[in-house]
């Protein structure tokens, strides 16, 4: 997997991953009282909308990189979840991740990309169980867990969890991934650390859960040459 396609993958996966628990109980501060609302909604999740922020650091220039849009993700069956992220600032862009596909459209620019993700289909399957709909029995199978305490975003009091990924492959990508939990079980933060101080700090507001949500797919117009990337 070259670090073009990583980039295209990890930009959908950070802009879409948390796991939201609509209709939960408020439950205690505890890691399993967490992961058990997020079971009970990976049993129910079929699509999601929200509103997303997204802060993009790096830290040897000291940069931050604020972007913002909106979220589509459907799940079609187990293993099948397909994510489209519009982002509408600073600039126009769209993320695509789905079918084994990674795609990326700037329409100012005229350009395109695209990555064929199925030679790197198990860093990718690990990546994606950071997105909607997973459930804690694959979470611990592939990422180390950890309470990290209580926290306040955006006014709402919110469980932090750690997730650290077990394998090597995945580590070259993302050291540790944080999310927070908020009382009503919704994943309303997530924080990638990509090492060396770099991060994405993704937050989610007005997170509709629809069952009959559209095929979120990108269809590039015609006209433009999409960069196939390896």
């Amino acid at each position: 997997m070259t670090r073009n396609s990583v980039a295209l993958v990890l930009a959908a996966t950070v802009f879409a991953a948390g796991v939201p628990g609509f209709g939960a109980p408020q439950a205690s501060n505890s890691l399993e009282a967490a992961l058990t609302r997020m079971d009970q909604t990976a049993a129910t999740f079929k699509g999601l909308t929200a509103d997303i922020h997204r802060v993009s650091h790096t830290e040897v220039v000291d940069k931050n990189d604020i972007e913002d849009g909106n979220v589509s993700a459907k799940r079609f069956k187990p293993g099948d979840t397909r994510i489209l992220i519009h982002v509408t600032k600073p600039e126009e862009k769209f993320y695509y991740v789905g079918g084994g596909k990674a795609r990326l459209y700037n329409p100012k620019s005229q350009e395109a990309q695209e990555a064929d993700l199925g030679k790197s289909k198990d860093i990718v399957n690990q990546l994606m169980l950071l997105a909607f709909g997973s459930n804690s029995t694959d979470l611990k199978a592939a990422y180390t867990l950890k309470l990290a305490g209580l926290d306040s975003v955006n006014g709402e009091k919110t469980t932090r969890i750690e997730l650290t990924p077990k394998s090597p492959d995945v580590l070259k990508y993302v050291k540790r991934c944080d999310m927070w939990i908020s009382e009503k079980g919704l994943a309303v933060q997530q924080k990638f650390d990509q090492g060396s101080g770099d991060y994405v700090l993704t937050t989610y507001t007005n997170m509709k859960m629809v069952s009959n949500l559209p095929d979120p797919k990108l269809d590039i117009p015609k006209g433009i040459k999409v960069q196939k990337i390896k």
